[in-house]
């Protein structure tokens, strides 16, 4: 049965693309869907499902005809240029693994204005990590020609 997920899919490049692997799984629940080992220890390519979404990801080390357009936060200061946002039913019980796996909490979990609750982390390679129980797609219908 094949799954059916989002049709954008975010890729990220890691220093230490293992240990991101194992992190995002023990903080947030990722699972592995394909792994796929590179040169020296590095991951070529990585798919890493939550839910029906689903996130790529490989070792910045990496050779890539388009290396150099990529940047990972130690290179630019920490900043990151896209963070990502998950949604979550259980806020509170994702929140508690992302502690405990060592994230840095950049807002605490609370109560948002617009309803549910949400916080935002750093892994520890420095990508921004928002979960929240809104969610844009709850009472959505597909746009026509679309199903």
């Amino acid at each position: 049965m094949a799954i059916s997920g989002s049709r954008i899919i975010p890729s990220l490049r890691y220093k230490d693309a293992h240990a991101a692997i194992a992190w995002l799984a023990t903080a947030f629940g990722f699972v592995r869907h394909a792994v796929y080992d590179g040169p020296e220890g590095t991951v070529a390519h990585a798919e890493l499902r939550f839910g029906t979404g689903m996130i790529m990801l490989g070792s910045s080390s990496n050779a890539s005809p388009h290396g150099h357009l990529y940047a990972i936060p130690s290179e630019i200061g920490g900043r990151v240029t896209s963070p990502l946002y998950l949604i979550a039913e259980e806020c509170e019980a994702m929140y508690a693994s992302a502690k405990a796996a060592g994230a840095e909490i950049v807002m605490e979990l609370k109560t948002m204005d617009y309803g549910g609750q949400a916080f935002t982390v750093r892994d520890p390679e420095g990508y921004l990590w928002s979960v929240g129980q809104y969610d844009p797609w709850a009472g959505a219908e597909a746009p026509e020609g679309e199903a």
